[in-house]
């Protein structure tokens, strides 16, 4: 009988020990884990009604909850600006979860964060219900409004604006977009109704990292000249003076396919061409010539340090693509074609950015960053991220040569559009043929080139020659003129 007992005993012990050990894993060591899992809505439903903190843009939200008067469910998620911000704050939805920021800073917009544990416990002692904490963005609510404006409605486009120096974003806006505000309702039935209404629409943002400047992976085109010409430079084998072959198409052997120059500009004047004049006027043989040159690997290791297919540190704070870096296993017509931007590489509007900017900031490239300060709910700021290294991606030297080629590019170029009277501005245009008549035009460059500013790049998809060459340099001149005439 004693014995038994004892056997019982020690069943009753190690179930306990069990029991103890998987609810100890589970709040201790895998709670991060499970709150961060998106399948989880336990949070979003605990939070839902709360008053959740505030995203702010210039002093005013562009995400805050009020009170609705309804005892059942206190407070609404509302969103003041809903299609202008929407690529950024994403939505908090009872049924859909939270993307975005709504779901990247959720445990300090809850009050949840670490940081905000003496608020609770003052919150908490004083009988109110803790409060969540505020994020203040980067972003510039005129630079904003105005990048917004110079995508038309039913284009499909990007532009971002940030500081090259800070990495600091200034403006990030795509179209089509969406209104928040429909997938907060309180109502399941139009909530569902709405998101299924969303998801027709092609390329719409509901997902930070599927679509929008982060997540659109877009053939870049002739931008990414500035990547072999870096390569160039770096390999000591090219210089300033040098002279590369420009022949109105490149040949290969055993096939008939031929790689054409560049029609639209003064390329077919003549069979060599400086450095200088192959980006004024974007001829494509000169930089196919480079890479094949150099061979796969240069032009590769070039585009990770530009940060292709690398990460971008973690002030971003919403999801993006990194797409795959420069491709593998090309031969010499797909190699020729992948340095001019064509084929299967691919790079999102902020990666463009990022290039250029590095390029701004003597070849050192910054994090890209969204958060300027995190508010507790008496306005004291308990977080200000400052500027920080994400990568060096080329020297000082090689970096300021490719600023006056660009310039040349502006003044003398094809990109002489984005020119803005008394200011030296440095650009690149890039168009990359979609197969169907139509291409991704591409405008990316920064000013003043002798001081830095700002780096402006915009991408339209789906057009035409005329439009894209309407909606991409032009327009980047109307932001440089907003950042530099303040």
């Amino acid at each position: 009988m004693n014995q038994a007992i004892r056997h019982s005993w020690i069943a009753a012990v190690a179930m306990f020990a069990l029991l103890f050990g998987a609810l100890s894993f589970v709040q201790v060591v895998g709670a991060d884990e499970l709150k961060a899992n998106p399948l989880n809505q336990r949070a979003i439903l605990q939070n839902y009604c709360s008053d959740r903190g505030a995203i702010i843009v210039g002093g005013t939200p562009v995400a805050e909850s009020v009170e609705t008067g309804s005892e059942t469910c206190k407070f609404q998620r509302t969103y003041p600006q809903p299609e202008l911000y929407a690529g950024m704050t994403g939505y908090f939805s009872q049924n859909y979860g939270a993307t975005g920021l709504e779901r990247a800073m959720g445990e300090v917009l809850t009050g949840d964060s670490d940081q905000l544990f003496l608020d609770r416990v003052g919150q908490l002692f004083l009988g109110n219900q803790p409060k969540g904490a505020s994020v203040e963005l980067t972003i510039d609510p005129q630079l904003q409004q105005l990048a917004y404006s110079l995508i038309p409605d039913g284009q499909r486009g990007s532009i971002v604006v940030t500081n090259p120096k800070t990495g600091a974003i200034l403006a990030m806006a795509s179209k089509p977009s969406y209104d928040p505000n429909k997938v907060a309702v309180q109502d399941p039935e139009a909530e569902s109704a709405n998101i299924n209404e969303f998801l027709k629409v092609p390329g719409i943002n509901l997902n930070q990292n599927v679509s929008g400047p982060t997540g659109e992976l877009l053939a870049p085109g002739s931008v990414y000249k500035l990547v072999d010409t870096a390569a160039a430079l770096a390999s000591g084998k090219y210089n300033a003076d040098s002279v590369l072959p420009n022949p109105a198409e490149m040949p290969f052997d055993g096939i008939s396919y031929r790689l054409p120059n560049y029609a639209g500009g003064n390329c077919y004047t003549r069979d060599t061409a400086s450095f200088a004049f192959a980006l004024q006027q974007s001829c494509n043989t000169p930089f196919a010539s480079i890479a094949l040159d150099l061979g796969r690997d240069a032009i590769a290791s070039q585009a990770q340090k530009f940060g292709f297919g690398e990460d971008l540190g973690d002030q971003l704070k919403i999801g993006y693509a990194r797409g795959d870096g420069f491709p593998n296993e090309l031969d010499a017509p797909g190699l020729a074609q992948s340095a001019i931007g064509q084929k299967d590489v691919r790079a999102t509007p902020l990666q463009i950015n990022m290039m250029t900017s590095a390029i701004a900031n003597d070849g050192v490239q910054m994090r890209p960053s969204l958060i300027k300060t995190l508010r507790s709910p008496d306005l004291r700021v308990i977080d200000e991220p400052q500027p920080e290294q994400l990568r060096t991606s080329t020297t000082p030297e090689i970096a300021n040569q490719i600023t006056d080629w660009m310039v040349s590019a502006v003044s003398e170029g094809i990109a002489n559009r984005a020119g803005v009277p008394g200011v030296q501005v440095a650009g690149k245009t890039g168009t990359a043929e979609l197969g169907n008549g139509t291409n991704n035009s591409w405008f990316t460059g920064f000013a003043p080139a002798n001081n830095p500013q700002v780096s402006v790049t915009i991408a339209m998809e789906g057009v035409d020659i005329t439009t894209g060459a309407q909606l991409t340099s032009p327009n980047a001149k109307k932001i440089f003129e907003a950042v530099l005439n303040k």
